[in-house]
């Protein structure tokens, strides 16, 4: 077993996760603001 490919490959699978993880905070963010910013209607 080749260890030079083997940490290769993790470096690749943190990236990954790592940036699946910073996207998903962004567009929870961004869907946070959005809500503060446009308030839905209280007279429903």
């Amino acid at each position: 077993m080749n260890t030079a490919i083997l940490s290769d490959s993790l470096l690749i699978l943190v990236l990954g996760w790592g940036g699946i993880f910073v996207v998903m905070i962004i567009i929870y963010l961004v869907s946070m603001a959005l809500m503060k910013l446009f308030p839905a209607d209280k007279d429903n």
